[in-house]
C-alpha cells in the first residue's frame, strides 16, 4: 500500500499540498493551497493501485465531466483537472465542514434542521437531473454540512448521464451506465454504500432519476431516526432488506417524527419506482410544503388531521378525443361541488391534474398528496346517455368506503354531480349545513346544451384558441341567456383579444358589457372577478387588475387565470418583490397551468434572483414537458419549453425545440416573441433580432414588456433593438 501522505508539502502545478483530508475507493483527497488565487482547494487523486485501471480512470474522468456541467450552491464546484506523474487529479472547491454521517453520529436530527438540509440536497440533485445527470451514490458520507448549515454534495464518481449528455462527453457504453452490483458483492465492499442503494441498483438494472429519490429517502430516514431503514450484519441481509422488506415507519421508530414527514419518506422508499415521487422536484416540493406548514402551524399532528379528498380525473372510457373536454369539465365541477362543504378539505385541480391519465393507483396518489381519501372513476358518453362510475378509497388502507354507478340521460349531469357530493358527505359522516345544502343544489345553468358549449369554450380558452372559445360561449348563451359563467367567459376572451390581437375599443366595450351582466346574475362569481382583472390589465390599469385578481383568489383560491393575471399585473406595475413573494402560492394553486410561471419568472429575473429563477425554470420545464406529451401541437408550450431549456443551459435541446415549433408555421406574435427571447438567451443575436422583427410584423406591440424583459438583455445594446422598439411604440400598441 503506497504512502498517501508522501505528497504532503509538495507542489503540483500551482497547488501546494497541505494535508490529507479523506479518501475512498475512487480517490484520495487532499487540502491544498492555490498559490495563484490564494485560496484553499481540494485535490482528489486516483490512488496508485488503480491509476493503471482504465475502467476506473474513465469513471474518474466521468466525475470531472459530470461536475463541470453543474453550477449550484449545494454542489461542490469543480475548478480544474490535471495529471501529475501519471496520476490523474481534479481540483474542487474546498468545503470546510463535516460529512453528514459524522454530524448524525447515530442520533436523530431535529425536524426543522432535517427539512432545511433535505430541501437543499433535493434542490441540488434536482439541478443535476435537469442536466441529465443521475448521482447514483447519494449517502451521508457524500454530503458535507458547513458551519453555516449549508449542505454540499460531493462525489459524482459513478454518476450516470441520462437523457441529456454533457457537452463534449464521450458516449457511455451499456456496461458503464448500469449499476455495478456484482463488484459490490466482493469481500471488503463498502457496506455504507450498499445500504443506500435502490432496489433496481441492487438488482443491477438500469436506473433513472427515481433511484436518487430512493437513496435520498434512505438518508432522510437516517436523519429522522438515527438509524438505517435497511440494516444487517452482512451484505446479503442488507440486499434482502432492500429488495424484500418494508422498513419500520420513521414515526414509529421515533414518535417525534411528524406523520407527514414519515409519509414523505415512505413514498420515497417505495420498492416499485413507479410508486415513488416521480421526480426529485416532487420530493423537493413535498419537503418545502411540509416546512411551510410546520412553520405556520398548519400541519396537523398524527391522528388529528382533517378529512381530505383528492378527486382524480375520470377515465374517459369512450376513448373519443373530442370528449376529453367533457371528462375534464365533469371532474373539475365535482371538485367545485365538494369544495362547497366547509368541513371537507378538497385538493384543487392544480394538485391532481399532474396525475391525469397516469398509471398510478389511487392509494399511491393519496399517499403522495397526503389525502385521507381519493375519489376515482370513469365516464362513458354515448349519444344522450351518460354512465359515470365512481368510488372513494381510503388512502391508508386502500379500502373502498363508497362506490356508485350512474346510468343517466345527459340532462341529468348536474343531478349526478350533486348526488356524488351528498353521498361523499354521508359516507364520511359529515352533516351538511343549510347553507351548504343550498349551494350544492344551485346549478350554473338548467340547460345541458349550454353547459356543454361552456365546457368547450373553457377548453378552447385554455388552448389559446380564442375565436373558437368565443363561438362556444356565444352558443352557450343562445341556449341560456342567463348563464353567468358564459358571460364571464366572453368578457375574459374579449379582454385577451384586445391586448393580444386587435386593439379595437369594441373589444373592451363588449367585455365590459359581458362582465356587468355576469355580475348582475351572480355578484360573487370568481370568474367574473377574473374577467374584471383581465379588462383592467388590457386597459393598463395594473393596480386595479391586481386588486380584482386578488378578489377572485379570495373567493376561490384556484380560480383559473387569477394567479397568472395577478403576476402579470404586479410585474407590469414593477411590484416585482410582491410577485416574487407569491411564487410558491401561485404555483401550488395552479399546478400544470404553464402560463402562470411566466410573470413570476420575469419578476425573479428582474430582481436578479438567478438561483430562485433557475429552480422555478426546472419546475416550469417539467410542467411544459407533461403538457407537450398530451398536446404535442401546443406551439406556445413548445416555445416556452425552449426558453426554459435555454435558461437551464440545455442549449441543444432548446435549439431543437425552437426548430420544431417554428417548423409548424407559427403566426401568433407572442409565440414568435418568445422565440426572440430564447435566441437572445442562447446568445444568437442575429436570430433573436430577426425573430423580434417577425413578431412585430405579426402584430406584437408590448414595448414596455420588451423594455423590462431580462431575456432580451443580450440584444438590448444593439442599435437594431432600439429601432424595433420605436416601431412597436409607433404601432399604437402601448405596452
Amino acid at each position: 500500500m503506497p504512502d498517501t501522505n508522501a505528497l504532503i508539502g509538495s507542489t503540483i502545478s500551482h497547488y501546494r499540498i497541505l494535508e490529507r483530508v479523506g479518501g475512498g475507493g475512487m480517490g484520495v483527497v487532499y487540502r491544498a493551497a492555490d498559490t495563484r488565487l490564494s485560496r484553499d482547494v481540494a485535490l482528489k487523486f486516483l490512488p496508485d493501485e488503480t491509476s493503471s485501471d482504465s475502467r476506473i480512470v474513465e469513471r474518474f474522468r466521468r466525475e470531472a465531466r459530470a461536475v463541470s456541467a453543474l453550477n449550484h450552491p449545494n454542489i461542490c464546484t469543480l475548478h480544474d483537472v490535471g495529471e501529475f506523474e501519471g496520476r490523474h487529479f481534479i481540483v474542487m472547491e474546498y468545503v470546510d465542514g463535516r460529512a453528514l454521517n459524522l454530524v448524525l453520529d447515530g442520533r436523530p436530527m431535529a425536524t426543522g434542521e432535517l427539512l432545511e438540509l433535505g430541501i437543499q440536497i433535493a434542490d441540488a440533485v434536482e439541478a443535476a437531473h435537469a442536466k441529465g445527470i443521475i448521482h447514483r451514490d447519494i449517502k451521508p458520507a457524500n454530503i458535507i454540512v458547513t458551519e453555516r448549515g449549508r449542505a454540499k454534495i460531493l462525489d459524482f464518481g459513478i454518476a450516470k448521464v441520462a437523457s441529456a449528455p454533457i457537452a463534449g462527453a464521450e458516449p457511455m457504453s451499456e456496461m458503464n451506465t448500469r449499476t455495478e452490483a456484482p463488484r459490490l458483492t466482493r469481500p471488503g465492499a463498502p457496506v455504507g454504500t450498499i445500504a443506500y442503494m435502490s432496489p433496481e441498483q441492487a438488482r443491477g438494472e438500469d436506473v433513472d432519476a427515481r433511484t436518487d429519490v430512493f437513496s435520498l429517502g434512505v438518508v432522510l430516514y437516517e436523519m429522522a431516526t438515527g438509524r438505517l431503514p435497511f440494516a444487517g450484519g452482512t451484505m446479503a441481509t442488507i440486499f434482502d432488506a432492500i429488495l424484500n422488506r418494508e422498513p419500520v415507519p420513521a414515526n414509529r421508530v421515533d414518535a417525534r417524527v411528524p406523520a407527514e414527514l414519515g409519509s414523505i419518506i415512505e413514498i420515497a422508499l417505495a420498492k416499485d419506482r413507479s410508486a415513488r415521487f416521480p421526480t426529485m422536484a416532487a420530493l423537493h416540493g413535498a419537503l418545502s410544503k411540509l416546512r411551510h406548514a410546520l412553520a405556520s402551524g398548519a400541519a396537523p399532528s398524527a391522528g388529528q388531521g382533517e378529512i381530505s379528498v383528492a378527486v382524480l380525473y375520470l377515465e374517459n372510457l369512450g376513448g373519443a378525443e373530442q370528449d376529453e373536454y367533457f371528462r375534464d369539465g365533469m371532474t373539475e365541477d365535482i371538485i367545485t361541488e365538494l369544495a362547497k362543504i366547509e368541513s371537507l378539505q378538497i385538493f384543487p385541480r392544480a394538485a391532481v391534474v399532474a396525475f391525469r391519465d397516469r398509471p398510478v393507483t389511487a392509494p399511491e396518489i393519496g399517499r403522495q398528496l397526503f389525502a385521507t381519501h381519493v375519489l376515482c372513476g370513469s365516464l362513458r358518453r354515448a349519444g344522450q346517455r351518460l354512465r359515470v362510475t365512481v368510488q372513494m378509497i381510503e388512502s391508508r388502507t386502500g379500502r373502498s368506503v363508497w362506490a356508485e354507478r350512474y346510468d343517466r340521460e345527459m340532462r341529468d349531469v348536474f343531478d349526478v354531480q350533486e348526488d356524488i357530493a351528498r353521498c361523499i358527505a354521508h359516507a364520511l359522516r359529515i352533516s351538511l349545513s343549510p347553507h351548504e345544502e343550498l349551494t350544492i343544489a344551485r346549478k350554473p345553468t338548467t340547460n345541458l346544451h349550454a353547459y356543454d358549449y361552456f365546457l368547450r369554450g373553457r377548453n378552447y380558452t385554455r388552448r389559446q384558441e380564442r375565436e373558437l372559445a368565443l363561438q362556444m360561449f356565444e352558443q352557450a348563451l343562445s341556449c341560456d341567456s342567463d348563464f353567468a359563467l358564459a358571460h364571464a367567459g366572453i368578457a375574459n376572451v374579449c379582454g385577451m383579444m384586445y391586448y393580444l390581437t386587435d386593439r379595437d375599443s369594441s373589444w373592451i366595450e363588449r367585455a365590459i358589457a359581458a362582465v356587468n351582466r355576469a355580475f348582475e346574475l351572480d355578484s360573487k362569481l370568481p370568474e367574473a372577478f377574473v374577467a374584471r382583472a383581465r379588462i383592467a390589465y388590457a386597459q393598463e390599469d395594473f393596480e386595479q387588475a391586481a386588486d380584482y385578481a386578488r378578489m377572485a383568489i379570495a373567493r376561490r383560491a384556484d380560480c383559473e387565470s387569477s394567479w397568472d393575471l395577478l403576476g402579470r399585473a404586479l410585474f407590469a406595475a414593477k411590484r416585482w418583490q410582491e410577485a416574487a413573494d407569491l411564487v410558491e402560492r401561485a404555483t401550488r394553486a395552479t399546478g400544470d397551468d404553464y402560463n402562470v410561471y411566466v410573470p413570476y419568472l420575469n419578476a425573479l429575473h428582474a430582481l436578479g434572483r438567478t438561483e430562485a429563477a433557475g429552480a422555478l425554470h426546472r419546475r416550469q420545464a417539467e410542467v411544459l414537458e407533461r403538457q407537450l406529451a398530451l398536446v404535442p401541437e401546443d406551439t406556445r408550450a413548445g416555445m416556452l419549453l425552449a426558453g426554459a431549456y435555454a435558461e437551464l443551459g440545455r442549449s441543444e435541446e432548446a435549439v431543437q425545440q425552437l426548430q420544431r415549433v417554428l417548423a409548424m408555421n407559427v403566426t401568433d406574435s407572442h409565440t414568435i416573441y418568445n422565440a426572440a427571447c430564447t435566441y437572445a438567451v442562447l446568445g444568437r443575436k442575429g436570430e433573436a433580432l430577426a425573430a423580434l422583427r417577425r413578431a412585430i410584423e405579426a402584430g406584437y406591440g408590448e414595448w414596455e414588456l420588451a423594455m423590462l424583459d431580462a431575456d432580451l438583455n443580450g440584444i438590448r445594446d444593439d442599435p437594431e433593438f432600439g429601432r424595433l422598439l420605436d416601431t412597436m411604440k409607433r404601432s399604437g400598441r402601448p405596452r
